[in-house]
């Protein structure tokens, strides 16, 4: 018995030997998991888990390292989401992604600087994110360009002269991008109606009625999926003939079956179009449709999310930028993504002086209710 007892203890202490010999590397997951956008968070976070499960390991400094992705639900608060960076910082990420939304990236934001901890916004596209500072980065383009994308087209290709702007009143994305919008719609010599709604709120026949009783011919709301959602029912409900145009927040499955029989028109700016990598499409779909709860995360089905794809670009640009450094060491991590570059689903990637992505183009795509998809329209540019 003291024998097999001592073969037992020599086997635990060898196997816990192994366990602290092995090399972990930690990169965070700043994402919503709940709240208003959690459903939108959640489909950015697929991508992080399906680049995880392709990429588990990185060669770090000439040794081989295990990827632990670190998660922390900021619960699309901005009350929440300093707690929720603290917990990261906490847990010893060498790095960070996140978040899907912006007003959260930008609450969680100092609480990365104050450790020395290097971030890589993956959608959150207020300017506000990485100004000011030289630890946040992002792979997305911005509002302002975002913004006038979506006013050129509304203008130039859809023949509107009035658009009426809603946005969640103190939400730093919604305001933002109906601002820039406005900018850019009436610099081309359009009228712009805005308003802005209380957090919370579930009824927008007001707004609907008002967009209808001004005569707008564009109907733009940058809002989280929780309230675009009731938009789009209320608005076939009332049988508005002007088009709904969304931002990227608006690319989702969860719009798609919202619109599906109704006879509405919607057209979105977003970072990728299904098909645009048909090999990572095929590899995503497998996998979700192997594994039920990734299915559910996605909204019950297998189309590509936009933010999905850019979820799994960020996390290889995050393996680069391990890789660059050749330690897990944040400071180094945070020098080394000023020149990391990495060709994603998404296109080229690379930063700018101020951590912002090189991006000079935007998917527009309209809701097809009848087949319950989205088709691809255009790729749109500005000067």
């Amino acid at each position: 018995m003291k024998k097999l007892f001592a073969l037992l203890l020599t086997l635990a202490l060898l196997l816990s030997s192994a366990a602290l010999a092995e090399n972990v590397v930690k990169i965070g997951v700043f994402e919503p998991a709940s709240g208003d956008s959690g459903a939108g968070g959640k489909q950015e976070m697929l991508g992080m888990q399906y680049a995880n499960y392709l990429a588990p390991t990185v060669e770090i400094g000439g040794e081989e390292y295990t990827v632990e992705l670190v998660y922390a639900d900021n619960a699309s608060s901005t009350d929440k989401a300093p707690s929720a960076a603290q917990q990261l910082v906490s847990a010893g990420v060498s790095l960070v992604l996140g978040s899907y939304g912006s007003g959260v990236s930008i609450a969680g934001s100092p609480y990365f600087e104050d450790a020395g901890i290097p971030a890589i916004g993956v959608t959150c596209t207020n300017p506000a994110v990485t100004e000011g500072n030289t630890h946040y980065f992002r792979i997305c383009f911005l509002d302002p360009f975002q913004g006038t994308v979506l006013a050129n087209y509304a203008y130039n290709e859809l023949g509107a002269r009035t658009a009426y702007c809603l946005a969640e009143l103190g939400n730093d994305y919604d305001v933002g991008l109906a601002y820039y919008f406005q900018q850019a719609f009436e610099a081309l010599g359009g009228t712009v109606i805005s308003e802005n709604f209380p957090t919370g709120n579930a009824d927008f026949t007001s707004y609907l009625s008002t967009a209808t009783a001004m005569n707008a011919e564009v109907f733009f709301a940058p809002c989280s999926l929780a309230y675009t959602t009731q938009i789009v029912d209320q608005a076939a409900a009332q049988a508005v003939t002007f088009p709904l145009l969304g931002s990227d927040t608006w690319d989702s499955n969860v719009i798609i079956n919202a619109a599906s029989g109704k006879d509405v028109k919607i057209y979105i700016t977003t970072f990728y179009q299904e098909g645009a990598s048909p090999e990572f499409d095929q590899g995503i779909k497998d996998w979700m449709n192997a594994n039920p709860e990734m299915l559910t995360n996605n909204g019950g089905n297998d189309m590509v999310s936009a933010v999905t794809a850019m979820g799994y670009d960020a996390y290889f640009v995050a393996l680069e930028a391990l890789k660059a450094a050749g330690t897990t060491d944040p400071a180094a991590v945070n020098e080394a993504l000023w020149n990391v570059t990495y060709e994603g689903v998404s296109g080229a990637i690379s930063f700018n002086e101020i951590g912002d992505a090189n991006r000079d183009s935007a998917f527009i795509k309209t809701a097809n209710t009848a087949d319950n998809c989205w088709e691809f329209v255009t790729v749109q540019t500005v000067e």
